[in-house]
């Protein structure tokens, strides 16, 4: 089993950053892949990013490209998203998780892809 632990959630004006982090424990030798996304009320989970642990390639929603950035640290087994020029529409909880085996094209945005999950972070953004 594996366990995921996030934090860094909260509220930040319109304009501000945070920077979440998701720590992840257990049989973590399976790690290939982590993943962001997020779910709004009354709105189906929502990829954000994710990035593959071998190399560090990271791949983005359109919605978040050029203000989020994801990052890991393999000695923590830790994956970071670091979110920029926030905006209202961001304002949801945020989940991290991990995939056994690394998606490939179109399969990083959905979560069946992605077998373990954080319990989620909320995030708000007021304007």
């Amino acid at each position: 089993q594996v366990q995921l632990v996030e934090s860094g959630g909260g509220l930040v004006e319109a304009g501000g950053s945070l920077r979440l982090s998701c720590a992840a424990s257990g049989r973590t030798f399976s790690l290939s892949a982590m993943g962001w996304f997020r779910q709004a009320p009354g709105n189906e989970r929502e990829f954000v990013g994710g990035i593959r642990w071998s190399d560090g390639n990271a791949y983005y929603a359109d919605s978040v490209k050029g203000r989020f950035t994801i990052f890991r640290d393999k000695a923590k087994n830790t994956v970071y998203l670091q979110m920029n020029s926030l905006k209202p529409e961001d304002t949801a909880v945020y989940y991290c998780a991990l995939a056994k085996y690394t998606p490939y094209g179109s399969r990083w945005t959905v979560p069946p892809a992605y077998d373990y999950w954080g319990q989620g972070t909320q995030v708000t953004v007021s304007s």
